[in-house]
């Protein structure tokens, strides 16, 4: 049986640095991005805001595409990008626009790519438990 003090004191997950695309220099260095990781009751709250229910039909639906756009945003420290003046370079107003407009494709990829494996979402739980079974 697992010991409470476990439960009271995890182990903290750190920010991490990012390197997205060595076309953000400063000093002839590549700066990275650092992100953190978000927790299960972020994305709940991500989840409620993009899913729907047609008045019409009562399907649900889930625009997953701006439920990324928000997930990777929100995990994004550095740089700031509820920045007025970083947000006014790029021409767009919110910090989700910020990413999508300042990243490539592939970049944009390796952002969120990073951001779901610090938060966890990289993992198979049926994996673990078949690693814990053996």
């Amino acid at each position: 049986m697992a010991s409470l003090s476990a439960f009271l004191h995890p182990v903290k997950i750190e920010k991490q640095e990012v390197f997205v695309s060595e076309r953000f220099q400063e000093d002839g260095r590549t700066v990275p991005f650092v992100i953190r990781p978000i927790t299960q009751q972020e994305n709940e709250a991500l989840l409620k805001k993009h899913r729907s229910v047609d008045k019409k039909t009562g399907v649900e639906q889930f625009n997953r595409i701006n439920y990324n756009r928000e997930m990777v945003a929100m995990a994004v420290v550095e740089p700031d990008l509820n920045n007025a003046e970083l947000q006014k370079a790029y021409g767009v107003l919110g910090a989700d626009k910020v990413l999508s407009a300042m990243l490539y494709v592939g970049e944009y990829g390796t952002l969120m790519e990073a951001v779901q494996e610090l938060s966890g979402l990289d993992k198979d739980i049926n994996e673990d438990i078949e690693e814990a079974k053996n």
